[in-house]
């Protein structure tokens, strides 16, 4: 494992102009639940500074509010805060002394919390002059194309007009079949979303390790080039503080998903946070492995959870997985669950493995009278109206 070197400087990181920075749970707020106000004000200090183009990375301001000029940083960066902590924010003043595992009383911490999350940071920015905008996402705004495009639209307005965007998943309303499941995997989105040059992740830990940081002998990994480099590393599952829902393997899924999108990632510790953004070898880089791609259907294959499925015939399979063709009725063999047009279903083979995903144009109880049968006679019968897709290519991402 490479030596890290404070001193040298991660070129593209250094370079990076919109950055997405997600923050866990464990590194706002107290074990028992409930914000930590020094440590928000730490994260802030840090975040502000690198918009106004200090290299120094430390301390405050006199809270004189003259830090920034709301016009995005002072170097042209842009940063994106994804921040998870409402719910545990919302614990202490509930009287909950663990984070609740039932979805009513998490919506209902969330719902105390994320109001007591965004206050906190909006005065702890305005001590830099700087505003704040809250924005809150379910999948079902990210993977639909009307929610997506407004979902895009705020975010780089919000950009446009000096604010500082603070995402996070709209756990009061999100239920167990909309949601992204932890703000790890979000944070990749939203930097594919906003079509960032670097995401941030920070944790506790300060990188990824080959096993066990806690345990002696265990090394830190200076760069992840690709999946290969991870081959023999044990990536444990749960964060020490247990406030939050991810650990390291939800930050590695993230990275992967980022990577592969074209977004390069560190991964270090909060108490980090400078460093790593002003691009000093600190934490666990990951090198980007692919390229960026239309934009909606990354959120399609990882953020939508499919509503039913479609089985496809062999021919179908390999008309949609090799050529990239639509999805036609003539090619579907049968259909499950409940769903509507425009919600995302899962495409099978005869095997019933999953191939691909993607927004069905009809209703699952139309489907049946659609199977095996060609557009053109479907419109003779039926109408012009069912001489189309069943899913179109534009709306269908083919799975690993």
């Amino acid at each position: 494992m490479a030596e890290q070197d404070g001193s040298a400087v991660r070129d593209e990181v250094a370079a990076a102009r919109r950055i997405v920075v997600k923050v866990g749970s464990s590194s706002l707020t107290t074990a028992a639940g409930g914000l930590d106000a020094d440590r928000v004000d730490a994260l802030v200090d840090v975040l502000a500074k690198v918009l106004d183009g200090d290299g120094k990375g430390d301390g405050g301001r006199d809270g004189d509010g003259k830090g920034g000029d709301g016009k995005g940083g002072a170097n042209g960066k842009e940063i994106v805060l994804v921040s998870s902590g409402a719910i545990a924010a919302g614990l202490a003043p509930l009287g909950l002394d663990r984070r609740p595992r039932d979805l009513a009383r998490q919506q209902a911490a969330a719902s105390v919390g994320q109001g007591l999350l965004v206050a906190r940071y909006t005065a702890s920015f305005a001590r830099y002059g700087r505003r704040v905008g809250q924005v809150l996402l379910t999948t079902d705004d990210t993977s639909r194309r009307a929610h997506y495009r407004n979902a895009t639209r705020t975010l780089d307005q919000l950009l446009a007009m000096g604010a500082l965007p603070i995402v996070n998943e709209n756990d009061t309303v999100a239920t167990d079949e909309i949601r992204f499941g932890d703000n790890d995997r979000l944070a990749a989105l939203v930097a594919h979303l906003v079509r960032a040059d670097l995401l941030v992740l920070l944790s506790d830990v300060d990188g990824l390790y080959d096993g066990d940081p806690r345990t002696p002998g265990a090394s830190r990994i200076d760069e992840v080039r690709g999946p290969e480099d991870l081959d023999g590393v044990s990536i444990g599952s749960a964060g020490r503080s247990g406030v939050g829902t991810g650990g390291m393997v939800t930050k590695v899924e993230a990275a992967r998903i980022a990577t592969a999108a074209g977004v390069p990632v560190v991964l270090t510790s909060a108490s980090r946070a400078g460093d790593a953004l002003l691009g000093r070898r600190t934490g666990t880089f990951f090198h980007r492995t692919g390229r960026r791609s239309a934009n909606r259907l990354l959120w399609l294959a990882h953020a939508s959870a499919p509503r039913g499925a479609l089985t496809l015939d062999d021919g179908a399979v390999r008309a949609v997985v090799e050529r990239r063709t639509s999805l036609l009725p003539a090619g579907i063999a049968a259909v499950e669950g409940e769903f509507t047009a425009g919600d995302p279903v899962e495409l099978r083979d005869t095997q019933g493995r999953p191939v691909a995903r993607g927004l069905v144009n009809f209703d699952a109880k139309e489907i049946p009278q659609l199977i095996g049968r060609s557009t053109r006679d479907l419109a003779r019968e039926l109408g012009p109206a069912y001489e189309r897709e069943v899913v179109h290519r534009d709306d269908l991402v083919v799975l690993d």
